[in-house]
């Protein structure tokens, strides 16, 4: 298939990683479709362990699908055709256009990256086809000279696609202007010459005080500063590193008695902490809640006796185990799900890996994960079994009323090897009897189980559908329910939308970017 001339492009790369380049390009796409526009969001490669599954069931980074958000449209796997999610320091599944095509060390991948980069070219070329213009993401930075030879994802993605590059720096981090005039130090003068201006990111304060600062950089590398974009508190976007996201919950504060002083209104929920936590933004909708204080368990002493504890998504369920036992906190979940099914208070709540997690034990025959056969929390009667095959759709049905207290209507979707059914706890033991399906899709397939309290509530459960707490209706009942539990008198909630701090985003980034000299750069009418 032949494809027509490419269309206009605009591309951000960073100085350093996390320097808010994926939220920049969500904000340009909204901006370049407010004005009529056709555009489409674009990362060559992406590592993250926060993906996406598509309507096609095709899996993609998190960030691209918020992107697609952004232009309108829906998500795309050719937007993000190569995904890399770590499942050791030295390894990840490796997903090339929404589909897993092995588990790869360093060296493997390198020699596969010719491959990568075919794909990589055919689906920017299909996708742009049907576009204005592009809007383009790279990765950690270009000047990482080591890693040039094999660049797939920064200035060769630029070259490609004829993309303008704007160069973001993180100020708030400090050491912004040094790392400007670095990288464009290192780059060679080809590259050097495809960098169009510069962005400085999460700015604070009186911007006029770095009027000497940015004519210094400007004369020294000729490249102007179109935009200094403000550092914008509580944006209730989904985030893609993980880092991040635990920076912006409250750390776990050990007994909970300080915390309900502080916030005698709200409920105390605590995630446990995981070294490969994944699909971090199955809590986003928790945060956005008033009512709700958000916080980090990363030992067993942090736990604390909170109104809900949630057991997250990992990309290796095994290893978080162990880390699990090590920690502290296996003992202590144990002890606060023994209090909850006896005292008719509490919830523990298991999704995806953390679903697995409080089953008996995880098989790992093929070595998808570590190998092996690893003992659970054992509070659910479930042995999951991990399976060469992995399961990626979206997914929508119903959780009954001993959820929630009434049964309503969830959807999000599934990515996972597992398998898991329900098994007796020992020798003998009729514990499986008392396992509940609690969430099933429309065919009437269980996608969750928990046990019941004694006054028949669920209080330990688990599912394998990511972004459950996502249906507003659901949530609120569920929130409520434990407010009730706590005294507390029920909220209406808040409804969680993703256009309206999409909008918040573009407007800010709008005032602190020179907009009419991008729309130049790109050949595009200054006004919409």
């Amino acid at each position: 298939m032949r494809f027509r001339a490419h269309p206009p492009a605009l591309m951000f790369q960073g100085v350093c990683s996390n320097a808010g380049k994926s939220l920049l390009t969500a904000a340009v796409c909204r901006l370049l479709t407010r004005r009529g526009l056709r555009v489409a969001p674009f990362k060559a490669q992406n590592m993250a362990l926060n993906s996406f599954v598509t309507g096609q069931g095709e899996e993609m980074g998190r960030a691209q699908a918020l992107q697609a958000v952004a232009c309108g449209l829906p998500a795309d796997a050719r937007m993000n055709p190569v995904l890399l999610k770590p499942t050791s320091h030295t390894g990840s599944q490796v997903i090339v256009l929404g589909r897993p095509v092995g588990r790869m060390r360093i060296g493997e991948y390198l020699r596969y990256k010719a491959e990568a980069w075919k794909a990589v070219r055919r689906a920017y070329d299909e996708l742009s086809a049907g576009m204005d213009v592009m809007v383009l993401e790279g990765a950690g930075s270009p000047a990482e000279i080591n890693l040039r030879a094999h660049d797939i994802v920064n200035m060769r993605m630029a070259r490609h696609a004829g993309a303008q590059v704007l160069l973001v720096a993180d100020i708030d981090r400090g050491g912004a202007f040094a790392a400007l005039v670095g990288t464009m130090s290192l780059l060679g003068r080809a590259d050097r010459a495809r960098v169009a201006g510069y962005v400085l990111n999460k700015f604070r304060g009186d911007a006029s005080l770095l009027d000497p600062a940015l004519a210094a950089v400007s004369r020294r590398t000729r490249r102007p500063f179109l935009g200094i974009v403000p550092m914008l508190e509580d944006l209730r976007l989904p985030e893609e590193d993980s880092v991040s996201f635990k920076l912006g919950i409250t750390p776990g504060l050990g007994a909970t008695a300080g915390d309900a002083a502080r916030a005698p209104d709200c409920l105390d929920i605590a995630l446990a902490d995981l070294p490969h936590i994944s699909n971090f933004t199955d809590l986003d909708a928790l945060r956005a809640e008033a009512g709700v204080r958000l916080r980090v368990a990363r030992r067993g002493e942090e736990l604390g006796a909170p109104d809900m504890v949630i057991l997250p998504g990992s990309k290796n369920s095994i290893a978080d185990m162990r880390f699990l036992r090590q920690s502290g906190l296996a003992e202590a979940l144990r002890a606060y799900a023994q209090r909850a099914l006896k005292r008719g208070r509490g919830m523990l709540a298991g999704i995806c890996g953390g679903l697995q997690m409080l089953g008996r034990d995880i098989a790992d025959p093929l070595n998808l994960e570590e190998g092996g056969n690893e003992p659970g929390l054992g509070l659910l009667p479930l042995s999951t079994t991990l399976g060469a095959a992995k399961r990626l759709r979206r997914t929508s049905g119903r959780a009954l009323a001993a959820l929630a207290g009434e049964a309503l209507a969830v959807t999000g979707y599934e990515i996972r090897h597992g398998r898991s059914q329900p098994c007796a706890m020992s020798a003998g033991s009729n514990a499986a009897s008392a396992l509940t399906p609690l969430i099933a899709d429309h065919a009437g397939q269980a996608l969750g189980w928990g046990l019941p309290g004694p006054d028949g509530k669920a209080r330990v459960w688990g599912t394998y559908l990511h972004g459950v707490f996502d249906a507003d209706p659901f949530r609120h009942a569920l929130l409520n329910r434990l407010r009730r539990e706590r005294g507390l008198a029920p909220l209406s909630g808040v409804a969680y939308d993703l256009g309206p701090e999409l909008d918040r985003l573009a407007d800010a980034v709008e005032a602190g970017l020179d907009m009419a000299a991008v729309c130049r750069l790109l050949g595009l009418p200054e006004r919409g």
